[in-house]
């Protein structure tokens, strides 16, 4: 998305259209969630579903692959409050905020475009991870760290290997899950207690 500097001085064309921005992107997301792979998806589609012309859209991305990942961006939730008096509540509230972005069509297509577009698209990709991944990776690794730094959980813990065990649990019912169903409301207490019980002392 085209930053544009704080200041008294007006910037050169319209003003930004707060209202048309948000149009654009509920249209992008709104393609993806229909069924529309990054190829596919093109401008034109996305400015008549938003109803605003070409110049619209290209007056504030300068291509396609970044107006996706802006979009996409816009549907990871913030991360939620971390700062529980344990290991066990700030992870249970990590997966749970996983759990709860499952749930919906528009939030499930970043997973699909993470999966099946890095190849074709591999500096949407790795924007993508910058501004919507990485954060979150970060947060869970703090989470063990200090897990590790408090003696709540082993001396010798791999972290990444602690972080993959669990966000990959999580992904495994959200994701590849056998049931069509509501997965279960204590799913992340689950996945959490089966975790942690090999990394405690």
């Amino acid at each position: 998305m085209v930053n544009e500097q704080m200041g008294t001085a007006r910037t050169p064309g319209r003003p930004r259209s707060e209202k048309a921005e948000k149009a654009i992107v509920d249209a992008t997301i709104d393609l993806i969630a229909e069924g529309s792979g990054v190829a596919e998806l093109s401008i034109e589609a996305i400015a008549a579903r938003a109803g605003v012309g070409k110049t619209t859209i290209y007056r504030r991305w300068s291509s396609k692959e970044d107006l996706v990942v802006d979009a996409l961006a816009t549907l990871k939730a913030p991360l939620p409050e971390l700062d529980g008096t344990s290991v066990r509540e700030n992870v249970v509230r990590y997966l749970a905020a996983m759990q709860h972005e499952s749930h919906d069509r528009r939030t499930r297509c970043i997973m699909n475009i993470a999966l099946s577009e890095s190849d074709r698209f591999p500096n949407l990709a790795e924007r993508f991870r910058e501004i919507a991944i990485k954060p979150r990776r970060e947060a869970l690794r703090g989470i063990i760290q200090r897990g590790v730094d408090s003696g709540e959980l082993r001396a010798d813990v791999d972290v990444e290997v602690a972080m993959a065990a669990l966000t990959g649990a999580m992904l495994f019912f959200t994701k590849w899950g056998d049931t069509d169903g509501e997965l279960p409301a204590d799913l992340a207490e689950r996945v959490t207690d089966q975790v942690l019980g090999g990394l405690r002392p």
